[in-house]
């Protein structure tokens, strides 16, 4: 049981300071998360050689492949940041706290549902907060993206009305009709909190690497795309040299979800609700 809280203790200082470093910096630093991967695994190793118990280290190294997996597909979906997705891997050698397969991939899924809950929550309200602190700019943007987009907006908006008439008949119609309507207010919403509130314009000195291109650049014969694994070294020199001032997309720091997001794992894990929900499935 110590060496489980070891372990969460461990993780739990790690997802710390990389909640600070991303609010800060808006990046992860690849050493934060490389180091708790080898302190996880490490400690596992070390744990089973002295106690002779060589699961312990095993089940880590399982969790640590699934999570490997989990977070390249979260990356590469871009779901997650270079940062995100290697802060991900690394919980997979933390998690793992039971001594069969089948028990911690229960436990994962536990996991990955809250985490979902939270990132969704923490997403929606940190947009709506952008949005009110920006308001002017934001209202002008959503109008402009409104407009462009009437020709998709009306048609549904008509489509939502009919199926909420139908409702008369059956409620799954009402439903689909407020799907519909929120699914499609929702993006125009996105989009015009993107540009509004997340498109800055910075001096190329300013400029890390990671960070995201708002639109391409062109230096002489090369081209600079907005790829989602940000600027590179090469890249953020070749535009310092040319350039003295470009746009770039501002993400917000989602750190922040992973830190609740395990404190309340293992609030939840501690009071028993992960027995008492894997019990009615």
């Amino acid at each position: 049981m110590y060496e489980i809280i070891f372990l969460f203790a461990l993780a739990l200082i790690w997802i710390i300071f990389a909640t600070v470093q991303d609010i800060k910096k808006k990046e992860i630093a690849n050493w934060v998360n490389y180091s708790l991967i080898i302190f996880a695994l490490g400690f596992r190793f070390f744990y089973s050689l002295f106690s002779n118990d060589y699961n312990f280290l095993t089940q880590g190294l399982i969790g640590f492949g699934i999570f490997f997996i989990l977070g390249n597909l979260f990356y590469y979906l871009h779901v997650f940041a270079g940062g995100d997705c290697k802060l991900m891997i690394s919980l997979g050698a933390i998690l793992p706290i039971f001594d069969n397969v089948l028990s911690n991939l229960k436990l994962f899924l536990f996991f990955i549902g809250i985490f979902f809950v939270i990132g969704f929550l923490y997403n929606f309200f940190f947009i709506i907060y952008l949005s009110a602190k920006n308001f002017k700019v934001f209202t002008e943007r959503f109008k402009k993206i409104f407009g462009e987009n009437k020709k998709y907006l009306i048609p549904l908006t008509i489509l939502s009305i009919i199926f909420l008439i139908l409702g008369f008949v059956t409620y799954f119609s009402v439903l689909f009709a407020i799907y519909i309507l929120f699914l499609s207010y929702l993006i125009i919403f996105v989009k015009a909190v993107d540009e509004s509130c997340m498109i800055k314009k910075i001096h190329s000195r300013e400029l890390t690497e990671g960070d995201w291109l708002y639109k391409e650049v062109k230096i002489g014969k090369k081209l600079i795309k907005p790829l989602w694994r940000g600027l590179t070294k090469e890249e953020i020199l070749l535009i310092k040299k040319n350039k003295k001032e470009t746009f770039v997309r501002r993400g917000i720091a989602f750190a922040p979800v992973f830190l609740i997001s395990f404190i309340l794992f293992v609030i939840l894990l501690k009071i028993g609700f992960f027995k008492i929900l894997f019990k009615l499935i």
